[in-house]
């Protein structure tokens, strides 16, 4: 007895000092942003109980791709986790993570990244407050803070902890999971890719990449885009090859910059994302070329891309949840060297499931742009559960006034991707789908409220396009249609509208005891 009671205040010190140690750990996360890195950013996630850990996934079996599902089927975009699996089979071999999904997980992780204090599980107000705090940001011309970055040595930059070229070259060394078993292949899909041009600078564009061997990967920027731009500016001068660097596991604000269409042609997205860090982005040299990347990455992967050259690519599953076409060619890259941290952190885009959260400054500059050109623009929103379409809410005034808002929204490139747009009244919040769809279905008559407008530009990846680059659209306004527009005579109040105004201090009381109400619920 006197031994079992030896080991078990042996077990219970044990457990002691490992709590201890866990809360000292958990004292130093940085729990609101900005980040210095992605991994800074998923232990502040951890430490808000926002990552599942799992053991190990079988991805020959595609079981991160049907749990991704599965669990944004049972638990919506907004609610469900980021996941981390430690360890992955890929043919047939367990392969080291850890492999991240899911990492931009609602709009409260948003809100973490671009450092807002108060962070509550209240989409709607996470999504509003990081509106604000990006907008913010600009001044009254629409131009976004910028800070250049700085330079560090290689000795201070942890992406070059393990430095690889020549025959070391070889990206099946990583946990690279092929999301669908309609796609060509495993992709490295989350890469912020880094190239210069002798006039415009900078470019960083989020681009997908087939893996196409152990030393060669594809660069998929489509035609019209930055990335694309460059390369055929690089084959006109006479260029055969540009030196290009992947960039996985950036800061969030740095990969949000790579990933939405807030930088113009010839703006850098590194001195944008150290605008809205408030601090420079910490850049180190590739080790075969001359390009900055950052510092605080993941992996960096280093390499010549041919000008005059291109190869069949895909398919893939594309962010408008349908697989692609296999008649699509592209750019590949020759891959010189690899540089990273130990135990790299591979985040893993499962695009067309999983609809990043960090793409919000694309909503809050097209908001920007629209407000220029409408004055009477109360709030825009683009659900990111349905590409395609945008909801714009406007205070109205006169006849003409919902129908002229769809129409200039259509026309603006920066909403390239809507092909629906909405037009709501003030009293309707366009990031509320229910109160958005009532008022379709009251307010809203097909004729004369709806207009289809036969041909503009769309997206290039709209599987429902028959033609590339080219799409119909829809205006559908749905604000109280006044008697000149065809509506009726007058309107019956709204229910809502009318307890606000006759009970005003109602929500008010309700608000100051809604933590009261809810204190003995047992879920």
């Amino acid at each position: 007895m006197k031994g079992r009671s030896t080991v078990l205040v042996v077990l219970t010190i044990i457990m002691i000092l490992s709590v201890c140690s866990f809360s000292s750990g958990a004292d130093k996360v940085q729990l609101t942003g900005p980040y210095d890195s992605f991994r800074d950013y998923v232990a502040a996630l951890e430490a808000r109980g926002k990552v599942l850990r799992i053991k190990e996934m079988d991805a020959d079996q595609y079981e991160p791709t049907a749990f991704l599902y599965r669990m944004l089927d049972k638990m919506g975009y907004e609610k469900a986790p980021a996941f981390m699996i430690e360890k992955v089979k890929i043919n047939g071999k367990v392969m080291e993570g850890p492999v991240v999904g899911n990492a931009f997980c609602g709009w409260d992780s948003a809100a973490m990244v671009y450092g807002l204090d108060k962070i509550t599980d209240d989409q709607r107000e996470m999504y509003k407050a990081v509106v604000k705090k990006i907008a913010s940001g600009a001044d009254s011309n629409g131009q976004w803070k910028k800070i250049k970055p700085v330079t560090v040595d290689k000795s201070k930059a942890p992406c070059k902890e393990v430095i690889e070229k020549g025959d070391d070259v070889d990206l099946f060394k990583f946990a690279w999971v092929k999301n669908n078993p309609a796609d060509v292949g495993p992709y490295v899909s989350s890469a912020a890719v880094f190239m210069e041009d002798p006039e415009l600078g900078r470019n960083v564009g989020t681009y997908r990449c087939q893996i196409k061997g152990k030393n060669k990967v594809g660069v998929n920027p489509e035609m019209g885009q930055h990335g694309w731009i460059f390369m055929q500016r690089a084959k006109k001068r006479g260029e055969q090859v540009m030196k290009v660097a992947l960039v996985l596991g950036t800061d969030p604000i740095t990969y949000a910059m790579s990933s939405t269409k807030l930088a113009g042609l010839g703006v850098d997205e590194v001195e944008l994302a150290g605008g809205f860090r408030g601090k420079p982005v910490e850049m180190v040299k590739c080790e075969t070329s001359d390009l900055l990347v950052p510092a605080q990455a993941e992996m960096i992967i280093e390499g010549d891309v041919p000008t005059g050259t291109q190869e069949t690519e895909g398919p893939y599953g594309e962010m408008f949840g349908y697989i692609g076409g296999l008649d699509h060619k592209n750019y590949y890259m020759n891959i010189t060297c690899i540089t990273h941290r130990k135990n790299p952190i591979i985040l893993n885009s499962w695009t067309g499931i999983d609809k990043p959260t960090h793409m919000i400054p694309w909503g809050v500059s097209a908001q920007i742009e629209l407000k220029k050109m409408l004055p009477n623009l109360v709030e825009m929103y683009s659900p990111r559960e349905a590409i395609g379409i945008s909801i714009l809410s406007i205070d109205k005034k006169f006849p003409g006034d919902g129908m002229a808002a769809g129409q200039v929204a259509s026309g603006v490139k920066i909403m390239g991707t809507a092909k629906v747009i909405i037009v709501v009244d003030k009293d309707v919040d366009p990031t509320n789908i229910t109160a958005v769809l009532h008022a379709i279905a009251t307010r809203w008559q097909p004729y004369p409220a709806g207009l289809i407008i036969p041909q503009s530009a769309g997206m290039a990846l709209d599987p429902s396009a028959p033609k590339r680059m080219l799409t119909s659209k829809i205006v559908i306004d749905a604000t109280q249609q006044l008697p000149e527009e065809g509506g009726p005579k007058s309107w019956p109040p709204v229910s809502r509208v009318a307890l606000e105004e006759k009970a005003p201090g109602s929500f008010k009381m309700v608000d100051e005891k809604w933590a009261e109400y809810w204190k003995n619920w047992k879920k």
